[in-house]
């Protein structure tokens, strides 16, 4: 069933190393974790890091139009050509921006 079913597990976005007041940890815009699994991603390889607290990519940085574009792709779909036409202008889900992140594709 994992053959032809992606899952896709992430949460909103990541949370700092550090405390916010006493309220817990802040967001962190600048890294975050999530997981790919069946449906063509590729199993049991890692792709990115965090610096050692866990704050900010960088290693293999990529942008969420790269994931879209990635999941579209393990769909079967070209991110480049699905388009629709919204005020008069060709809009796509990755917009001008998006690569395939061919490392985490079987």
């Amino acid at each position: 069933m994992l053959d032809s079913t992606l899952i896709v597990f992430t949460g909103e976005f990541g949370r700092t190393p550090f405390a916010q007041g006493s309220n817990g940890r802040d967001h962190s815009p600048f890294g975050f974790s999530l997981f790919l699994c069946g449906g063509g991603a590729k199993g049991g390889s890692i792709y990115g890091a965090t610096d050692d607290y866990g704050y900010r990519a960088v290693e293999n940085k990529c942008e969420l139009h790269d994931l879209h574009a990635t999941m579209l792709h393990l769909a079967g779909m070209d991110h480049k050509k699905l388009t629709y036409r919204f005020s008069g202008r060709d809009m796509r889900l990755t917009d001008v921006h998006g690569n395939v992140l061919h490392d985490i594709v079987a």
